[in-house]
């Protein structure tokens, strides 16, 4: 090769890395995570002066100290995990919904309304197929309002699927006016407290049970319905090339359609249980903020439902250890905002090494290694 061409060749340059065993990806997460620690580790002592073993230790401590810490871990893991899976297919056919807070909030009000008018006069088993019913329609049709703009006018899925999650609260925030009790607190507070109207039931003395059986549930149905189904790989071929899909005969807009259809009534699910079976309440804070979180839920789990479990379980646990630390060591809550960014940041950022690999340029003949 020409000293003229190898100049030409670039000296450092990425390529796709499509061949990286799971076990390597996931040691490269490891390491990253093990990093994290050791920078929060530094960033706690130049800032606070603790020992960071004892700040560790908290956060251990704040998510396993007691049962009632655990189960309410896993009922955060649940929920997260609950609207991880309900935005995975609209993601993985490449359509930006960011609407999940909306599609979740229009569930929520959906159950709580059945529950206000229904849930002293209604047969139990009943009102809840009612309420599941409901929410799951209101979060469908949530979804498929900037899905049909999608599909036959080509409108930004993004920004329209934004834009709904404030009509969703400002919609919340009127039925809050309507609805709230006492009056004159602007809150509708436990709903049918007295008869516990509309609640789901407690499965074994435990609050959440039934909602982590239900989740884990759907978890199954979307791991199948992904890697199994007709329409799972027709999400697929969809998200690769619409164009391809069209040449094999797939009808883009219909999938786009029924895929956020299921992406919206899954969210009308969790909506459904923060409301019926955890908070027995509504406000525009019901879904608090798990909509974007569980974004990145699904990003680093590449799609996988099985592997969200863990993704949910990581960005829970360092959560919730975030705000124990806070609160026993008498730390402003920016502090617990930092060391929670940083470990996220290494999370985030080992995706990089295991979805890219870097090449140089040999310096004899001009070839690029690897």
């Amino acid at each position: 090769m020409s000293k003229k061409n190898m100049h030409s060749e670039p000296f450092i340059r990425l390529s796709k890395n499509n061949a990286m065993p799971m076990w390597k990806g996931w040691l490269i997460r490891i390491a990253a995570v093990a990093f994290a620690f050791i920078v929060c580790a530094f960033v706690i002592v130049m800032i606070t002066d603790l020992n960071p073993i004892e700040v560790y230790a908290a956060m251990i401590k704040g998510n396993f100290g007691s049962s009632r810490k655990i189960w309410s871990l896993m009922q955060n893991i649940a929920m997260l995990l609950c609207i991880a899976l309900a935005v995975t297919p609209a993601y993985k056919m490449k359509f930006w919904n960011i609407g999940a807070e909306g599609q979740v909030l229009m569930g929520g009000v959906a159950t709580a309304a059945c529950m206000i008018w229904f849930g002293n006069s209604m047969n139990p088993v009943l009102l809840i197929i009612l309420m599941t019913v409901v929410s799951c329609a209101a979060g469908a049709i949530w979804g498929l309002i900037p899905a049909v703009f999608k599909a036959y006018f080509n409108t930004n899925e993004t920004l329209f699927t934004l834009m709904m999650n404030y009509v969703a609260m400002q919609i919340v925030s009127y039925c809050v006016c309507f609805w709230e009790n006492p009056k004159g607190s602007n809150a509708v507070g436990i709903i049918n407290s007295a008869s516990n109207g509309g609640w789901l039931p407690t499965l074994g003395g435990q609050k959440y049970l039934l909602n982590i059986l239900i989740v884990l549930a759907l978890t199954v149905f979307m791991f199948v319905y992904l890697k199994y189904s007709k329409h799972g790989y027709e999400i697929a071929v969809v998200g690769e090339s619409e164009n391809t899909a069209r040449y094999i005969g797939i009808n883009v807009k219909k999938v786009i359609l029924r895929t956020m259809a299921l992406s919206g009534a899954m969210c009308g699910v969790a909506g459904l249980l923060l409301v019926s079976g955890t908070n027995h309440t509504i406000s525009s804070e019901t879904a608090g903020g798990r909509g974007f979180t569980a974004i990145m839920v699904s990003w680093l789990a590449k799609f996988n439902p099985f592997v969200m479990i863990i993704t949910s379980f990581l960005i829970v646990f360092f959560d919730r250890g975030a705000s124990e630390i806070a609160t026993r060591f008498r730390l402003d809550e920016s502090m617990a905002d930092i060391l929670t960014g940083i470990i996220l940041f290494f999370i985030i950022g080992s995706e990089f090494f295991i979805n890219y690999k870097i090449n140089f340029r040999s310096k004899k003949n001009g070839e690029v290694s690897k």
